[in-house]
């Protein structure tokens, strides 16, 4: 009998807490799991789907973002990670890195993210086709800023059209192209 009312309290138990609300919040430094997936409906981007030496060996651009899924600004920024994604689809490698993996490893070689990082969160690198940096800046970043850099790197026009970043609830955001002809972003 006193098995069965240990499992009876402890299935309870297990009730109330599968019951009690998740927390996530986007101005925190509160650890809420992946933010490219929470914050930008985007979880495609991590883990990157190439690195660094092979962008830069196959002489494709490279835009490196430095980031922490435990960080305010970098869960404020994702969307706009995200946005590259969904303008420049293919014609660039989008490869974030968390610092965490970094931070003990410092490197002399330009084939290692490290290389880049100022120790600052988040972090944009754009690296063309050479290997030069056509943009290196901390902090939030403007979706115009990444294009026109991104546009130097590639040699492509910027896109044509306005992009927003609108957030569809407190949690999730997404970018949305409109029918601008103005290349301001």
């Amino acid at each position: 009998m006193a098995d069965l009312m240990k499992n009876i309290a402890s299935i309870f138990l297990a009730i109330v807490l599968l019951a009690l609300p998740a927390n996530a919040a986007r101005e925190t430094d509160s650890y809420d799991g992946n933010i490219f997936f929470l914050y930008a409906a985007n979880g495609s981007l991590v883990p990157p789907t190439t690195t660094l030496a092979n962008s830069l060996e196959r002489k494709r651009t490279s835009v490196i973002v430095f980031y922490l899924d435990d960080s305010a600004t970098s869960k404020q920024f994702a969307p706009v990670v995200s946005a590259l994604k969904l303008v420049w689809g293919s014609e660039i490698d989008i490869l974030p890195y968390t610092t965490d993996e970094i931070q003990r490893h410092p490197s002399e070689d330009p084939r290692e993210p490290a290389y880049y990082w100022h120790g600052r969160i988040p972090q944009t690198v754009v690296i063309d086709g050479n290997g030069t940096i056509q943009l290196d800046q901390e902090g939030q970043v403007s979706v115009k800023e990444l294009n026109s850099s991104i546009s130097r790197a590639t040699g492509l026009e910027e896109p044509s059209y306005n992009l927003t970043i609108k957030s569809f609830n407190e949690y999730n955001s997404e970018p949305s192209k409109g029918k601008n002809s103005s290349k301001t972003n």
